[in-house]
């Protein structure tokens, strides 16, 4: 009878080893706020692999940048998707990430890869929108440089996202610095903020909630040269033609590169690899453009009829140097732009 009892627990214990291996892990992934992915996707990657996916959004992409430096002695997360090519430097230089390159990111064209640190899972171009109606009732002309933007006609008419919170914000910036120099940027700032330009901390408010498209009073609006494509989109046929239209001034516009990376201190190393190989598959990549707005990195996706209303800026290269100095660059712009 001992015996027996101490089979019977011997077997119960395996048993419960043997469920308690089976019990899905938890990888936890981090992302700004844009970030949607169909979730018949997520619960395929979750059943191949055991895994429960935890998503958090971050903030904008600056936000949530500030939130993993300020974790980072106990990372609140494994994986995180939505850095770009403009706070990278920012994260290589607090050490957030642990380099890990997937094997699928040989599809990506090697003007559009970030490095070890990043895998590029989109690339967009930001830009300048403009309410079509706004301008045809005001009869008003578009302005045609940088410099018209700042004065007050066109200034007070303009809302863009904060270079120190905001992604597309820091890429509107380095634009400027591209075109105007350091010097030449910084006054720009300081003379269309002067003359009413509005600066939010994120996209969401800017577009969603101050662009005159929505609502609001900014008739220009920091975005994505994809954005006239996403609204006809979203009008599901009841749109022909764009209401928005692109602004490509010389020095307003910039190729962003997004990332999925590996934090450093995850909990799940091996999984948090199969996420990033999984953010770079077929499946994923073609899912991408019609939710987010963005051009898959892998080379070969077939886009929507819809992308037609979407337009390509003709772009200077941007120099390492200027990226590598984004966040010195931001630091000059938060005390003497922000706090002026």
């Amino acid at each position: 009878m001992f015996i027996a009892g101490a089979i019977a627990l011997a077997s119960a214990a395996q048993s419960g080893q043997v469920h308690a291996a089976q019990a899905p892990q938890t990888l936890t992934v981090i992302t700004h706020d844009s970030f949607d992915l169909d979730k018949k996707l997520v619960a395929g990657f979750e059943a191949a692999n055991n895994v429960r996916v935890r998503f958090i959004k971050g903030g904008d992409a600056g936000e949530m940048l500030g939130k993993l430096i300020l974790s980072r002695a106990a990372p609140i997360a494994d994986v995180v998707y939505g850095l770009d090519n403009t706070l990278l430097p920012r994260a290589e230089v607090a050490g957030l990430l642990t380099p890990y390159t997937s094997p699928l990111a040989a599809k990506i064209p090697a003007a559009s890869r970030l490095g070890s640190l990043l895998n590029t899972v989109d690339t967009g171009y930001v830009a300048l929108n403009y309410d079509k109606a706004y301008f045809a009732k005001a009869g008003l002309k578009l302005p045609g440089s940088l410099a018209d933007l700042a004065q007050p006609q066109y200034a007070r008419l303009t809302v863009v996202e904060s270079p120190a919170t905001s992604s597309p914000g820091a890429a509107f910036y380095l634009a400027t610095v591209q075109e105007l120099g350091e010097g030449g940027a910084l006054n720009w700032w300081r003379t269309a903020r002067q003359n009413g330009m509005k600066v939010t901390r994120g996209w969401s408010q800017a577009y969603n909630q101050d662009f005159s498209l929505y609502g609001g009073k900014y008739p220009i609006v920091l975005s994505y040269a994809s954005s006239p494509a996403a609204e006809v989109f979203y009008s599901e046929g009841k749109l022909k033609d764009a209401p928005t239209g692109n602004l490509f001034l010389p020095g307003t516009s910039f190729l962003q590169l997004e990332g999925v990376g590996i934090l450093k201190g995850s909990k799940q190393p091996a999984l948090a690899r199969k996420f990033v190989d999984f953010m770079l598959s077929g499946p994923v990549q073609a899912d991408f453009p019609n939710r987010m707005w963005v051009y898959p990195s892998v080379e070969g996706v077939k886009l929507s009829e819809v992308w037609k209303f979407s337009q390509k800026p003709d772009l200077k290269a941007v120099p390492a140097a200027l990226l590598n100095r984004a966040p010195a660059l931001t630091d000059l712009w938060v005390t003497q732009v922000f706090r002026k």
